[in-house]
């Protein structure tokens, strides 16, 4: 499945705006590590952008049908290599039982979350401009702040991290930060909504 044919799967199962922000920033996220790693960027990208597509139809996770069951029977359908397949299973590993045990999927895994942190800090700038982050202490601040964010499971991602060889704060949070404020406009966070 090429990037076309993925965002129309993901535009045809989520209308909702935030979600599919998450899922661009994770692909941004995604592609940035495969050329950190010299992986092949559109795959890796294409299984960020994939890998919440059914959540929206389907957001009981204790359900059979639920997340992530259905789409990975939908892209088993389809014919998707079964690498993405894998990592995609294996970031609901708790539902699952796929463990991340490729580079592929514990890079998924590791800026699944982060990517949804990084945006809750740059929702609380004035400007809603990610790009406005310019100092990974503020992001650091805001991580010891347990109350900041409070759904986002610190621990997992620096577990991640670590499983990947990265460290947290001078290598993985930079390098997904980056990554995302590449893609500003795309993620609505741009500063257009503190203008509007």
């Amino acid at each position: 499945m090429n990037r076309d044919e993925a965002w129309q799967l993901v535009t045809e199962w989520t209308k909702s705006e935030s979600l599919l922000h998450h899922m661009l920033a994770v692909e941004a996220a995604m592609r940035a590590y495969a050329r950190h790693f010299g992986a092949d960027e559109e795959k890796w990208g294409v299984t960020g952008l994939l890998h919440d597509f059914d959540y929206e139809a389907h957001p009981d996770m204790t359900a059979p049908d639920g997340h992530p069951f259905t789409g990975l029977r939908v892209l088993r359908e389809r014919g998707v290599d079964d690498d993405i397949v894998h990592a995609i299973a294996a970031h609901a590993s708790e539902r699952t039982g796929v463990e991340p045990d490729t580079l592929m999927a514990k890079t998924l895994v590791a800026v699944d979350e982060l990517t949804g942190f990084l945006i809750a800090v740059a929702l609380v700038r004035p400007s809603l401009d990610i790009r406005d982050i310019t100092k990974i202490s503020s992001v650091r601040k805001k991580w010891k702040d347990r109350s900041f964010a409070a759904a986002v499971h610190r621990e997992e991602i620096e577990q991640a991290a670590e499983r990947l060889g990265v460290d947290l704060w001078e290598e993985h949070v930079p390098r997904v930060l980056a990554a995302m404020q590449a893609i500003a406009g795309d993620l609505a966070l741009d500063g257009r909504r503190a203008t509007a």
